[in-house]
């Protein structure tokens, strides 16, 4: 998708304390060996706070440094991970109900670690369609706790961190300008998921804490290595591709990549040494100290770029997403005007 008109006006982030690997060591919770390869240094952990509690914080914080006023918000899409906290509840309607208390549609989004990025396609074209609608609320927030999941084994590979993330998007102007918008999606990858698993009849019912290396071993043996990964890359090349071409720009003319927190090796794999990404150019020195924030990792690394003074007008910024399902989806914004405020609260 091409785009000149749409903007990312504000983000906004909620950060619990980080635990280092080291002290995790030491109260039992994991053991180095595990997770060293990842290159994670530290974590963010809630105690007891949810992710729709943090993704209203997020979405406080964002309201409070763009200006905007919940009656100007006419949709509301959160999108999560993993358990929200309640049975047969939506966690939209509690960010909005809680951040903004109006009326708009408030939707969810269950793309996994894509999510963030699937609601930004989604708001954009919502803002599209009818030219009286004018903001957007993006809001991400995940909780990663025993006994559903371990945030350090779960996943081999990622290390999942616990916070959340929110977004403004507008017709109206913002500080940076979305000039390209693709997802793509691979859905024969869906399986990876589930691997032989039998259905369930209810969460958890087939292994607590969750554990997806054994499914992933039993669809890659059913359907072969090398034709797993040909499709993982025609994916992730193909969005690249689209969403260069459509923002009219080369990957050389890119000033920065907010890329997934995910562990190091994954991200050479899959990133940085695929594209020849320089890792000084992306959001890894801080995405190592946060660890991979389910949907939220895109909103939370360009929020973290505008803190640090890095941003500048002219400058153009790459976010890339992928999760499990298959989706892929890359957006290049052009930064407009430095933005103003803080971008995130670090509780």
């Amino acid at each position: 998708m091409r785009l000149d008109e749409v903007f990312l006006v504000g983000t906004g982030r909620f950060l619990p304390p980080a635990l280092s690997i080291e002290r995790a060591e030491e109260s039992g919770l994991v053991r180095r060996s595990a997770v060293w390869r990842t290159g994670i240094t530290s974590v963010c952990v809630s105690e007891s706070e949810s992710g729709p509690d943090m993704a209203v914080r997020a979405a406080e914080s964002v309201l409070a440094t763009t200006g905007c006023r919940p009656a100007d918000i006419d949709l509301v899409l959160h999108a999560s991970f993993y358990y929200q906290g309640h049975d047969l509840w939506p966690a939209a309607s509690y960010v909005q109900h809680h951040a903004l208390d109006n009326t708009c549609p408030a939707i969810e989004i269950n793309q996994m670690s894509n999510g963030g990025m699937a609601a930004l396609e989604l708001a954009t074209a919502y803002l599209l369609a009818d030219e009286t609608k004018r903001y957007a609320l993006i809001t991400t927030g995940d909780r990663f706790c025993a006994p559903g999941i371990d945030r350090w084994t779960s996943d081999p590979g990622t290390v999942l961190a616990d916070g959340a993330t929110a977004a403004i998007v507008s017709t109206r102007g913002g500080f940076a300008r979305i000039r390209s918008l693709v997802t793509i999606s691979d859905p024969s990858l869906e399986g990876m998921q589930r691997g032989r698993d039998p259905v369930a009849d209810a969460p958890l019912a087939t292994r607590k804490p969750i554990a997806v290396e054994e499914q992933r071993r039993s669809f890659i043996a059913r359907n072969g290595l090398d034709s797993v990964l040909d499709r993982i890359d025609s994916g992730q090349r193909e969005v690249l591709k689209l969403t260069l071409a459509d923002a009219g720009t080369e990957l050389d003319q890119i000033d920065w990549f907010v890329l997934p927190n995910l562990g190091r090796g994954r991200l050479d794999e899959y990133f940085l040494r695929k594209f020849d990404i320089d890792p000084e150019h992306t959001t890894w020195s801080w995405g190592s100290r946060i660890g991979h924030l389910g949907a939220g990792d895109q909103f939370a690394g360009l929020g973290h770029l505008a803190d640090s003074g890095l941003l500048r007008p002219g400058q153009r910024c790459l976010l890339l997403g992928a999760g499990a399902g298959f989706s892929w989806s890359g957006a290049v914004v052009e930064i407009t005007s430095i933005p103003e405020g803080e971008h995130g609260i670090h509780a």
